[in-house]
C-alpha cells in the first residue's frame, strides 16, 4: 500500500492512518519512534506499527532516545512519561528545544489520565496525549493528525 500513496501522505480510514510514505518525494515509510521503558509496550506498538507498514525505531529511556532521534530523524515520536533517569517531559522539553526536531511531532503515552498531566506535556512541547492503555487505532489517529502534508 505504501507506494500507491503520493509523497506525504497518510491513507486514514475509519480507524486511522493506515501507512504511507514520508514527506520529501521519496518512497521511505514513515518513521516513527517509541521510547517507553516497558518492554511490553515497546514490543506491542513495535508490531502494531510494523503490521501498518511504518518504520519502527524502539528506545528504551530518554537518553538512548536523542542519540536515537539525532541519527534516524523520526517522522513522529510516541515518548512515555514515566522513565527512569530522564522522564518523557525532560526529553519532549530537550527534543522539542532543537531547532531540528522541534517541528517533529510528539505524542505523550501515559498511565495517568489528568489534567495536570495533560497539561504538563502541553507545556514542555508535546502536539498529543494518550492514556495507557492504547489500542492500534489511536496510535494510527494520531499518526493521521500529525502525518498528513498540510494542503
Amino acid at each position: 500500500m505504501q507506494g500507491s500513496l503520493p509523497a506525504g501522505e497518510v491513507q486514514v480510514t475509519d480507524g486511522g492512518a493506515v501507512g504511507g510514505v514520508a514527506e520529501g518525494g521519496g518512497a521511505r515509510p514513515i518513521r516513527i519512534m517509541v521510547i517507553d521503558d516497558s518492554k511490553t509496550i515497546r514490543r506491542t506498538a513495535e508490531s502494531l506499527l510494523r503490521k501498518e507498514g511504518f518504520e519502527v525505531i524502539v528506545a528504551t529511556d530518554g537518553f538512548e532516545a536523542l542519540s536515537l532521534v539525532a541519527d534516524h530523524r523520526p517522522d513522529l515520536i510516541f515518548l512515555d512519561i514515566m522513565m527512569p533517569r530522564l522522564d518523557g517531559y525532560q526529553t519532549c522539553a530537550l527534543i522539542k528545544h532543537h531547532r531540528v526536531f522541534r517541528n517533529t511531532p510528539i505524542v505523550m503515552l501515559s498511565s495517568k489520565d489528568g489534567l495536570f498531566d495533560r497539561a504538563r506535556g502541553r507545556v514542555v512541547g508535546s502536539d498529543h496525549y494518550i492514556t495507557k492503555p492504547f489500542t492500534r487505532d489511536e496510535l494510527l489517529a494520531a499518526i493521521g493528525q500529525h502525518c498528513k502534508t498540510p494542503e
